[in-house]
């Protein structure tokens, strides 16, 4: 034979509820803790958990005399609490409605002007024309950049810079061909046949 099932948490919160109800009196915890396992099964080890969690919830009201905590609960305060309930659910369903309102309103006003007529269709075709005529200009330009005043500027400083590079190498070569011809007394024909030293070689104009 199986084990009896305890009662769920809503269970015993609804049972609890229940007492009040059923004696519209006021009680103390150790009332509680006597009358709930016996008329309605809640554990005692679970009285004082149960009727916490339904104050906390403001299911019961409780109030502290003296040193004593004293706790109610009438039907008329679970009637006003889910009229709140009911209020406070039908206000987040018109606050939905007309949200969802708004939005439809907002997804409408979007599609105006994208209908699917002629004139849209002439001005999309117009619109992809205008486009390809930018790229073809912009490859235009790309063509004619280096006829740009600041570019050929560019290229006349790099042409300098390049030129005095070489000057400088010629300078070296022939001052190596110096040296060697005083060290070695090899002629000029000698030198270049060794190292590959064409014969016009010479200074750039």
């Amino acid at each position: 034979m199986s084990k009896k099932k305890g009662l769920s948490l809503e269970e015993k919160r609804s049972r609890m509820m229940e007492i009040f109800f059923e004696t519209k009196d006021v009680f103390q915890l150790k009332d509680i803790e006597k009358i709930a396992p016996k008329s309605k099964g809640i554990t005692p080890m679970s009285v004082k958990e149960v009727l916490q969690s339904l104050v906390d919830d403001n299911m019961v009201d409780s109030e502290r005399v003296g040193t004593s905590n004293y706790y109610w609960a009438f039907p008329s305060k679970a009637l006003h609490a889910r009229k709140r309930k009911i209020d406070e659910l039908e206000k987040q369903h018109e606050e939905g409605k007309q949200r969802r309102a708004r939005l439809q309103k907002a997804v409408d006003e979007a599609k105006k002007g994208r209908e699917d007529t002629a004139e849209r269709a002439a001005m999309l075709k117009e619109l992809q024309q205008l486009r390809q005529q930018r790229d073809h200009m912009k490859a235009e330009l790309e063509k004619y950049k280096e006829c740009d005043p600041e570019v050929v500027e560019e290229m006349r400083k790099a042409n300098i810079t390049a030129k005095e590079a070489v000057s400088r190498w010629t300078d070296n070569v022939f001052a190596i061909k110096s040296w060697a011809k005083k060290k070695f007394s090899f002629e000029d024909r000698q030198i270049n046949k060794a190292f590959g030293i064409p014969e016009d070689f010479d200074y750039m104009d």
